[in-house]
């Protein structure tokens, strides 16, 4: 949680100036975590998710394919289909539109455009999809307690969670060191921002407060 080695911006700047100022300075602290550790982190956050009683509940899961320098998703996403789980992954579709498709295996995924995460060869799915998922694991760059997430930019990913049905359990998964205590140091928030129910991290899982 929140700690010297987190970066805080100033106080002063605008909210979107300030999630500017954090995506840049976590995206530098990724990218020096070593290959060896980001393994690790993978597999730990495998065995944290595996404990989040919504996720073993679960037929269907949306879900995302991580980009080397995320915290990684592929041993989960290969624990939830050897148990007969459906795998929802996020896919460019036309005009930029994000579409879903079904996770069919590591050797399915394919990089598709410049910049973009691994995508399922599988049919494309719409938007409207994801009311199917029973519990969503989401990227993020970092969460604070009250369940603020900081996104990559861009805002697809509040826009996609409208379709997710009421109640359902929107989970974020970060590296330890990128959630934040926000009595201490909350994330910049604004209107538009969809906050998560509960984060996962290599550590272990939490439920988040909305206050």
């Amino acid at each position: 949680m929140s700690g010297s080695t987190q970066p805080h911006p100033s106080p002063n700047l605008e909210a979107e100036d300030a999630k500017d100022a954090l995506r840049k300075a976590i995206r530098t602290a990724r990218s020096e975590r070593s290959e060896r550790l980001r393994a690790e982190a993978s597999a730990a956050i495998a065995d944290v998710v595996d404990t989040v009683p919504e996720v073993a509940l679960a037929r269907c899961v949306a879900s995302y394919a991580a980009r080397s320098h995320e915290p990684g998703t592929g041993v989960v996403h290969d624990r939830l289909a050897l148990r007969g789980a459906r795998v929802l992954l996020p896919v460019l579709g036309a005009g930029l539109q994000r579409d879903w498709a079904v996770y069919a295996g590591p050797d399915d995924l394919q990089v598709r455009a410049p910049g973009r995460p691994p995508e399922p060869g599988t049919p494309t799915l719409p938007p409207e999809t994801l009311v199917e998922a029973d519990v969503v694991l989401a990227p993020a760059l970092a969460v604070d307690t009250r369940g603020v997430r900081l996104g990559q930019g861009g805002g697809w990913y509040d826009r996609a969670l409208q379709h997710v049905r009421p109640g359902v359990t929107v989970v974020a998964v970060v590296y330890p060191e990128e959630l934040y205590d926000a009595d201490l140091h909350p994330l910049p928030f604004e209107a538009h921002d969809r906050r998560v129910d509960a984060v996962v991290t290599p550590h272990g899982w939490h439920r988040l407060t909305r206050d």
